[in-house]
């Protein structure tokens, strides 16, 4: 959270409208809300389903410079991700941290060559690099050659980073909330009319049908997928812009391989595929890249992806993968800007920002494209392009340096954190200790409180997940739904049965008055 010397703005009071509606709870409208809002905007953001319901919660959970990128000589693409993620490594060490990539050469694939040159300018791309440099190896005698197969002699190592995508939505929401933004879940835009220089919005509160309207000098759309449906259909603006969907899929099994490394392993289609450790007992798998022409929304992995996926890793691996190893999956629509690329996996992963202005009033900017890691640097090219509107947006930039909540691990960094934490709580078993401060960072104290056994937890739910945190999800996160919970915020939904899933669902039904009172 921020510091409790700085001065948070209240939202505007009844009937004045505010600077900015953002329209859009995935990563890129909650980190304009968070950038906007600590420059001194009044913000509201409306989100029709959970905040990271779709496209945010649906990555391969990397902040990455996008080493292939550099195949589609996307230079400028991969400087900005590489420097943002030594930016998010500081700024979010509790759910984003360091973690080391193998890549097995295969003449099949690209030359040697290439993906020296390739590995050489990601690590002098950017200027002050943290991270271990690359190196070649030999599987003869690397402990990483170990899982794979024995045709495999050499190959290389490099550095990237590891995140909790859906929770880097919901801190950046909370930072904005601190800062005085309204955010709003289970809130859509209905339509969006310019009216004396200002825009009119309709919001509907999709649980009960309540709807409401609000008056914003500015509409950011962030709405990924719906990016062309809002702007086109419920704000009625014309655009020579468009969004290409393309559907990425990943798959989860049990855990291939031991040690912290991951795998990106290079297909005879030039395609990528990482294999990465995942929740300590299984590997995560992914991902696809499949052109979507239906509507966005809950997608589903096809069965043609999972068998890709499975031979993909099997012609790696000693274990082959078979569809029968599959213990989840999820798939998310990318929404990425159309640059009339042929192959949706040379499709440009860079972002366009576009402003629609009638006599420069009221303006819209919609963005089209973006990818995780530089979500920070997208939402300030957003209030630059902004700031000519609404001078208050022209405060200095902040948000580089400033940590998410939970972020300031004190001495001693994560290690030092939870072994604060064990100290405080010698109650909580290893496991859940270490769970608590990689979720929350120091906010894992605010959970425990003042609890001196389990039992002061509350009831338990499975995999560690107790009322005490349920109710801090509710109160501090918007969670609303067993889902929410178990997939967007604890990221338990692997670690529990389906008995245990039903008691979380009952208790959220016994509660929800309680619930809608102290949601922010």
């Amino acid at each position: 959270m921020a510091s409790m010397d700085e001065t948070f703005r209240s939202p505007p009071t009844q009937g004045s409208p505010f600077d900015l509606l953002i329209v859009g709870g995935g990563v890129n409208g909650t980190g304009i809300a968070r950038d906007a809002a600590g420059r001194g905007a009044s913000v509201l953001l409306v989100e029709q389903d959970d905040l990271a319901s779709y496209t945010s919660s649906a990555s391969t959970k990397l902040i990455h410079g996008g080493l292939r990128y550099l195949e589609y000589y996307e230079f400028r693409l991969v400087r900005e991700a590489l420097i943002e993620r030594e930016r998010l490594l500081r700024i979010a060490p509790h759910i984003i941290w360091p973690m080391r990539f193998v890549l097995p050469y295969t003449p099949q694939a690209r030359p040697a060559w290439m993906l020296r040159l390739g590995l050489f300018l990601y690590d002098h791309l950017a200027p002050n690099m943290t991270l271990p440099k690359c190196k070649s190896l030999d599987f003869r005698t690397s402990s990483a050659g170990k899982p794979l197969n024995g045709k495999l002699a050499r190959g290389f190592a490099y550095s990237d980073g590891w995140v909790q995508d859906s929770r880097l939505v919901v801190l950046n929401a909370m930072d904005a909330k601190a800062r005085g933004a309204d955010i709003r879940t289970r809130t859509r835009l209905v339509q969006a009319r310019r009216v004396d220089g200002l825009w009119e919005a309709v919001i509907e509160n999709t649980r009960d049908g309540s709807q409401q309207t609000v008056r914003a000098r500015i509409v950011v759309n962030a709405g990924g997928p719906w990016v062309s449906e809002v702007l086109r259909e419920r704000a009625q603006v014309d655009s020579t812009k468009n969004v290409r969907l393309v559907k990425g899929s990943h798959i989860v099994v049990p855990r291939l391989f031991d040690g912290p490394q991951a795998y990106i392993l290079q297909n005879p289609d030039k395609r990528i595929v990482f294999a990465i450790p995942y929740e300590q007992k299984f590997t995560l798998i992914g991902t696809t890249d499949v052109p979507w022409t239906q509507a966005p929304g809950r997608v589903e992995i096809s069965p043609e992806e999972i068998s890709y996926l499975c031979e993909s890793v099997s012609r790696y691996f000693t274990k082959p993968v078979t569809p029968d190893d599959v213990v989840w999956s999820y798939a998310g629509v990318r929404p990425l800007y159309d640059d009339a690329a042929k192959n949706a996996s040379a499709v440009t992963r860079d972002y366009v920002l576009d402003v629609d202005t009638q006599g420069n009033q009221a303006p819209m900017l919609s963005i089209f494209g973006g990818k995780i890691t530089t979500f920070r640097r997208l939402a300030e090219h957003a209030i630059e392009k902004l700031q000519p509107f609404l001078p208050v947006l022209s405060a200095p930039g902040w948000t580089a340096d400033k940590v998410l909540p939970g972020g300031d691990l004190g001495e001693g960094g994560f290690e030092g954190a939870l072994a604060r934490l064990a100290a405080k709580a010698p109650f909580l078993d290893q496991q859940l200790c270490w769970r608590l401060v990689r979720n929350y960072g120091s906010r894992a104290d605010v959970i425990v409180g003042d609890a001196r056994s389990m039992a002061d937890m509350g009831e338990q739910f499975g995999g560690g997940l107790t009322a005490r945190e349920v109710e801090y999800l509710i109160a501090h996160e918007w969670a609303q739904t067993t889902e929410d919970i178990l997939w967007r915020r604890s990221r338990l939904g692997l670690h529990v049965t389906d008995e245990d899933a039903g008691r979380l669902d009952a208790y959220l039904r016994g509660r929800q008055p309680v619930a809608a009172k102290a949601a922010p």
